[in-house]
């Protein structure tokens, strides 16, 4: 187990380079198992999750040429299909939640695939239903054992049809594509998610061979194929880190550029900040955000307290609300997080309070902020990462804590930020990593 022990107070300055997303990675990682021909990533994110989910496609037998760090070459024209029924990859995979993104390709090419109940985050229930339930709707039959806490999907062939999803869900999404693209006939997928990444997952998946069209809308239309070629990809700059960036520069007054931000992905994200009354200067694909003594939460026209909700692409992201909660904590004036999608996201805010933050947890959906607007620092305790997003939240805070604070559990962090002490001490920051 390591710690951070971090010393706050100090501002910050200089360049900073976003990871590759990590939600793009899962689908596209997972994407390799749709064909036996090479296929070649770039700008992988070196973090914890994609590492194990490289390391199972390794179990099962596809080939992984590791050039650098961020740059793989895939071959899947070995896959052992035996192994997925094994108890370590049941235990394996049973850690990652990104793992069921497997499911697809597995069942697309091999008619038969393995799910475990979703680990990762303590976030709050993450249901499997949109993405078993569109399998089925292709022609797959699925069964539950208890005792391993897995569900085993089987096919004769997958036939397409129309289907209209409960709910935009991303993973369900791609993973519901991914088995279509090579399923007999025509698949539309209704109420279909949206997200920059999704539309990368079907712009790789068609330069494959694929023939998907709708792309950036919430409806899909893919005509399946026989068979997909291989192909190369360049990963997205992860959003969740520039949005991460932007909040540590507003809260500990720092002068900070986030380079190469893929600005024209980011939707409302920079709005959501600038409602925070934070500066932000693009500079091409850069993003400038000055040092700011004080910034000013706005309200709504006819002046009543701001409220901030994740909603499904074009809206905002889930993963950006609890670092838009800790920036709130220093602003001036008052707004309502909510939280719609995860019931436990919001748990962290105790520890927040507990370094001075004036924050009032409504429900576990909803927390609102009274912003301290600089009257008053917060100070640092000991505390331990929940979760991937509100690990670094929790770090956020302590950067402009005053005082001593020790992280716990950044093993979490670990899991969607790569190398994030390393990268903050080049802009000044005090964190040291203690393994215990």
């Amino acid at each position: 187990m390591s710690i951070f022990e971090v010393v706050g107070g100090k501002k910050l300055s200089g360049e900073i380079t976003p990871q590759g997303a990590k939600n793009e990675a899962l689908q596209i990682v997972s994407a390799v198992l749709l064909t036996d021909e090479e296929v070649t990533i770039h700008n992988i994110p070196d973090i914890i999750d994609v590492n194990l989910l490289i390391e199972l496609l390794k179990e099962i037998n596809v080939s992984v040429n590791r050039i650098d760090r961020h740059t793989c070459q895939f071959k899947a024209n070995q896959v052992d299909v035996d192994y997925l029924q094994s108890d370590a990859f049941h235990k394996k995979s049973g850690r990652l939640r990104g793992s069921v993104m497997l499911a697809g390709p597995l069942l697309a090419r091999y008619k038969k695939a393995y799910l475990p109940k979703p680990g990762g985050d303590k976030i709050g229930r993450r249901k499997l239903d949109t993405h078993i339930i569109g399998f089925e709707k292709l022609g797959a039959i699925y069964s539950y054992n208890d005792n391993a806490n897995f569900f085993t999907l089987e096919a004769k062939e997958l036939k397409g049809c129309f289907m209209l999803l409960d709910e935009p869900s991303v993973t369900g999404t791609a993973n519901i594509l991914m088995a279509a693209v090579l399923a007999n006939g025509t698949t539309t997928i209704y109420n279909a998610a949206c997200e920059p990444y999704i539309q990368q997952l079907c712009k790789m998946l068609n330069r494959m061979g694929a023939k998907i069209e709708g792309i950036g809308s919430n409806m899909l239309t893919i005509q399946g194929v026989q068979k997909l070629s291989g192909t190369t990809h360049t990963m997205l700059p992860d959003m969740i880190e520039v949005g991460s960036f932007i909040g540590l520069a507003a809260m500990t007054q720092s002068d900070i550029t986030i380079k190469n931000a893929g600005v024209k992905e980011l939707g409302v994200i920079p709005e959501r900040f600038q409602q925070l009354g934070i500066q932000l200067q693009i500079q091409g694909d850069d993003i400038h955000v000055p040092s700011q003594d004080v910034y000013e939460i706005q309200t709504f026209l006819e002046g009543g307290i701001l409220t901030i909700y994740d909603h499904p692409w074009p809206g905002l992201t889930p993963d950006l609300l609890s670092i838009l909660l800790v920036t709130a904590v220093q602003a001036k004036g008052s707004v309502l997080i909510h939280q719609k999608m995860f019931e436990s996201r919001l748990f962290f805010v105790d520890k927040l309070i507990e370094m001075g933050a004036q924050v009032i947890l409504c429900d576990p959906h909803r927390a609102v902020v009274v912003g301290m607007g600089r009257e008053k620092k917060l100070r640092g305790i000991t505390m331990s990462s929940p979760d991937i997003r509100a690990g670094v939240s929790l770090l956020i805070a302590a950067l402009s804590a005053e005082g001593k604070s020790i992280i716990q559990n950044i093993e979490q962090i670990d899991r969607g930020y790569q190398n994030i002490d390393e990268r903050l001490i080049q802009l000044g920051a005090s964190i040291k990593r203690v393994t215990a």
